[in-house]
């Protein structure tokens, strides 16, 4: 009778080969120490040995496979609503990037940059195209990469107690022309600020993500910096700490999604139709 040997991960004939193996080098490393040991010692340090080696094995392999989404690493999308590319806001952006590398997730920070960018003028035009009629900017290119992406981080400087206008220009137009690509995938705001003014722009930028069925990522404080220039930014350590705790939440919370979606749970499907004014 012709018998096969298995060849899927962690089968008994792999179990078997390894277990001689450990014993010979454990016999091979008695050896080359010129110790004896009687029978249960042996028994002993082998077994120990060998926990050891499939523990490791086990921790390797786990941390491989649980921030894959299908082939592809999962990412966060970060936009940094300040004209200053690598100012305070981008610091910020940066310490929770460190974090998302760490957790196996990829990101990257969208610079907006000096540039000026149209607000909607509600034209309805995006609702024929698919897209925003205005293609000279960077709106159409965002919610490309928002539909590969799994979760958002928009940060912003305060001005006037408020978030940057080219910011929330972007995001009217992005959320407005495609809001299904951000839909049902994570956000969090993130604000910068010499002294004040930090919680009212959190709070403008949080109202995108809840009219967009978008889970809101919260940190262990409010998320927000403070400082006037970088240099001051890195001396706010519970400012960076708050970056930082984000970032593992939100690692946490995309892990959390992609693991239901192995198990089959659907996002849910929301009620349409009713829409009054409340003039009627």
């Amino acid at each position: 009778m012709k018998t096969d040997l298995p060849t899927k991960k962690g089968d008994k004939w792999r179990e078997i080969l390894l277990i001689f193996a450990i014993f010979a080098l454990n016999i091979s490393s008695q050896k080359n120490k010129g110790t004896k040991m009687n029978r249960r010692e042996f028994i002993i340090s082998s077994l120990m040995t060998l926990g050891g080696t499939t523990l490791l094995s086990a921790c390797k392999e786990e941390k491989q496979v649980r921030v894959k989404k299908g082939e592809d690493k999962m990412k966060v999308l970060m936009v940094n609503g300040s004209s200053h590319e690598e100012g305070c806001t981008y610091t910020a952006l940066s310490e929770i990037a460190k974090v998302l590398k760490e957790e196996g997730i990829e990101s990257e920070i969208i610079q907006l940059g000096p540039n000026a960018y149209r607000d909607c003028v509600g034209c309805g035009g995006c609702r024929k195209l698919g897209h925003c009629v205005f293609t000279d900017d960077i709106v159409n290119e965002l919610v490309e990469k928002a539909k590969s992406a799994d979760g958002f981080i928009f940060g912003t400087p305060v001005y006037y107690a408020h978030p940057s206008g080219r910011l929330l220009s972007v995001l009217n137009r992005a959320f407005y022309s495609g809001g299904a690509a951000f839909a049902y995938k994570p956000g969090a705001a993130i604000a910068s600020a010499r002294r004040a003014g930090t919680i009212a722009s959190i709070d403008v930028i949080n109202k995108y993500f809840t009219i967009n069925n978008m889970p809101v990522i919260s940190s262990t404080y409010w998320n927000e910096v403070h400082g006037n220039t970088p240099a001051e930014v890195k001396q706010d350590i519970e400012g960076l700490q708050t970056m930082r705790n984000l970032g593992k939440n939100m690692a946490w919370a995309l892990k959390l999604i992609e693991e239901g979606k192995k198990l089959g749970i659907q996002t849910p499907e929301p009620e349409k139709g009713a829409r009054t004014n409340f003039i009627r």
